[in-house]
């Protein structure tokens, strides 16, 4: 198919195991279906485009910002492609962020989420776990030595800053810089854990007593349960977590 000068094929169900014939992928959806993408599909590192579709869009949002699409398309075809990092947990690659305990809790209300929308589905469903979370014990190691022992409210691996449509957990993070973004927040009560919603949504929390918020290359988080945990807004469930960057992996145009 050939439209206004540029040659393409679309796939909607059925996409091919071989990419070799293309010189970009442009793929519609969200976190979970470039995750999907990236994971499942062997296409030799050919530029990627990701065009907003899904619930969350969050790494669409971190390297396009609010633009329309129509501003998307302008922007990429003029656009060259640069490497971006990704994070790799228990052997899977991820995009975005992890999330264990308290976000796979939240996940787990995925059709709140989808039946009001993005945004308000998952506001809804975060003020839910939060009345109802009781934290598990974790203990955090990198390199042979334990960075946190005990109970969290959250912990959050970042490769990009913004989680659930909204809510900027690793304000920090940058997909370009070879790092990842480690985050935990200590327990909290139920007045404490509501004020620090607000301003988690605005990235406003980062220096509070409460939060440990540092720059990791790998990371092992361990627990003494199964625990649910989201991978780019996949479920996932697993005791223990083993984490690391693997530096300037896919290339994106943007």
């Amino acid at each position: 198919m050939e439209t206004s000068g540029y040659s393409h094929a679309v796939f909607r169900d059925n996409w091919p195991a071989n990419y070799t014939a293309f010189t970009e992928i442009w793929l519609i959806g969200g976190d979970g279906t470039l995750n999907y993408f990236v994971n499942h599909f062997q296409f030799n590192n050919i530029p990627l485009v990701l065009f907003k579709g899904g619930t969350g869009n969050d790494f669409a949002w971190k390297l396009y910002g609010d633009i329309s699409t129509g501003e998307q398309i302008k922007l990429v075809l003029q656009a060259i492609a640069k490497p971006v990092d990704a994070g790799i947990c228990n052997g899977n690659y991820f995009l975005n962020t992890v999330g264990i305990g308290f976000d796979g809790k939240v996940l787990g209300l995925m059709n709140t989420i989808r039946l009001l929308g993005s945004t308000l589905g998952y506001y809804l469903a975060v003020l839910r776990t939060i009345f109802t979370y009781r934290e598990p014990f974790f203990i955090i190691s990198c390199k042979q030595q334990i960075l946190k022992s005990g109970k969290l409210l959250l912990c959050q691996v970042s490769n990009a800053p913004r989680t659930g449509g909204a809510f900027l957990v690793s304000p920090q993070a940058d997909p370009a810089d070879g790092w990842l973004n480690l985050l935990c927040c200590s327990p909290l009560q139920l007045t404490e854990r509501i004020k620090l919603l607000s301003r988690v949504k605005k990235g406003h929390h980062i220096g509070l007593p409460v939060i440990d918020y540092r720059l990791i290359d790998q990371v092992k988080i361990q627990s003494n349960c199964m625990l649910p945990a989201q991978l780019d807004g996949e479920l996932i469930q697993a005791e223990n977590f083993e984490i690391s960057i693997a530096r300037q992996k896919f290339m994106f145009i943007y």
